[in-house]
């Protein structure tokens, strides 16, 4: 069993590695900057990463993907389906003729004979009247406005997506000496032995010390660990008593990113970014009026 003196001297350690940020010179607080550059050389070109947990999260991501054109062809196809979703559902709702689908009026074709097979081009209309539908329906264009400004802002965000992910890919061949073509070849155990290798090579984070696979995996699960805990202790409200079913566990994916979106990720999150709480609320006599707010 280990000391307490040791156990002590290992938790304080570990706090310094969740306080790296308080290193960071004034000012970069609210910038969402990955990985700081220097050019001394292929080894040195990452010092002192301010953000890492996304930096951890994405050399996770990266690993298991197989590098860079597997991600860049997963966001493309996500992209893609979303306009095929779209176009679809609009062609369904303005281009078809359902009474002539389903046979509850007549063909008006007098070379057809009454009582003809229905194909669906005989159910879809003209393209102008298909468009003079879709103009007359104020809904669908708003829709339609909306379903393109959310199709925009996922371009952008998977475009500043894929600038990080290029960075780590650059990390991976430079720093950890993972040619893109070999990934594939290597497992998350491998690619965090070379991280872990790295560390105490250089300074990853601030202050230097070496990291563990703890460490790297809490970066990682840091908001789903709270998630967890938080469950764990019945501060969320996922556990129901129902009539003669008894208790129950309620967490769909839409309360869940609600929850999510209020205690990690929203303007009056806890979080005031991904790796660091709010000041006012690491002070105990605040809490009961931060508890209100929420």
């Amino acid at each position: 069993m280990a000391e307490p003196g040791e156990e002590h001297r290992q938790y304080q350690e570990y706090r310094r590695l969740e306080d790296c940020e308080e290193d960071s010179p004034p000012g970069e607080e609210e910038e969402e900057q990955l990985l700081l550059h220097v050019t001394e050389g292929p080894t040195d070109s990452w010092h002192h990463i301010k953000d890492l947990d996304s930096f951890f999260t994405k050399i996770s991501w990266h690993s298991p993907w197989n590098g860079f054109a597997c991600v860049l062809l997963s966001d493309i196809l996500e992209l893609v389906q979303f306009l095929f979703v779209v176009t679809f559902s609009t062609f369904l709702l303005c281009c078809v003729d359902y009474d002539v689908l389903f046979a509850t009026r007549p063909l008006n074709h007098s070379h057809v004979p009454e009582r003809a097979k229905v194909t669906l081009p005989d159910a879809v209309l003209p393209a102008p009247q298909c468009a003079s539908r879709l103009r007359g329906s104020g809904w669908l264009l708003f829709l339609l406005v909306l379903a393109g400004a959310v199709w925009l802002c996922r371009l952008v965000t998977a475009l500043r997506r894929l600038v990080g992910y290029w960075e780590i890919r650059s990390f991976y061949i430079r720093a950890l000496g993972i040619p893109a073509e070999e990934l594939c070849n290597h497992s998350w155990q491998s690619v965090q032995a070379r991280l872990l290798a790295l560390q105490r090579r250089q300074p990853l984070c601030v202050p230097r010390r070496e990291l563990t696979e703890l460490d790297i995996h809490h970066r990682i699960l840091r908001f789903r660990n709270y998630t967890v805990a938080m469950v764990n202790k019945s501060l969320l409200p996922v556990r129901f008593r129902l009539p003669l079913l008894g208790p129950v566990v309620f967490l769909t994916r839409g309360l869940q990113f609600n929850l999510e979106l209020l205690l990690f990720r929203g303007p009056a999150a806890l979080f005031q970014n991904t790796w660091s709480l709010r000041p006012q609320v690491k002070r105990a006599g605040a809490r009961r009026a931060l508890a209100r707010g929420l």
